[in-house]
């Protein structure tokens, strides 16, 4: 309980700036991440058994990429595209992890480890983390369209 309330406390911010912007995009990251994680763990769910848990290595690899590059950015200076390129590989690197997840949990649960509460936890933190990734990319877009129309205007 302690790790949710964390988890919404540190993207309270971001969802605040989403509302101020544009609620729409809140809602509709909100229906993508939820479409996303269906179709993802449900593909998780159809596929043969273990066919997924080798890509665990790849995306920790993945993780360990997005750490170096954040800690480049802070020394050298960020961009906008480097600030991008960490928020796409992010996003499949987490759309992976769900996947991943989905099929060590039921790997977890043909063995005998039924805690549910941990495995709920698991594929929260993996839906959170997509969903902010989405909803910063949904809020760029919508911010340059705010801008096109700004400048049309003028």
């Amino acid at each position: 309980m302690a790790s949710a309330v964390f988890e919404g406390a540190s993207i309270g911010p971001l969802i605040d700036l989403a509302i101020q912007i544009d609620p729409s995009v809140l809602v509709a990251s909100f229906v993508g991440t939820a479409l996303a994680f269906a179709c993802f763990s449900g593909a998780a769910m159809l596929a043969r058994r273990r066919e997924y848990l080798y890509l665990g290595g790849l995306l920790s690899s993945g993780v360990s990429v997005l750490l170096w590059l954040h800690f480049a950015s802070s020394i050298f200076g960020g961009s906008t595209a480097l600030f991008m390129t960490e928020i796409y590989l992010g996003l499949l690197v987490f759309v992976g992890y769900m996947i991943v997840d989905t099929q060590d949990i039921i790997e977890k649960a043909h063995l005998g480890d039924l805690d549910y509460v941990k495995h709920a936890l698991t594929l929260f933190t993996d839906f959170v983390a997509v969903f902010v990734r989405i909803l910063i990319i949904m809020l760029k877009n919508s911010a340059e369209k705010s801008e096109k129309k700004k400048k049309r205007r003028d």
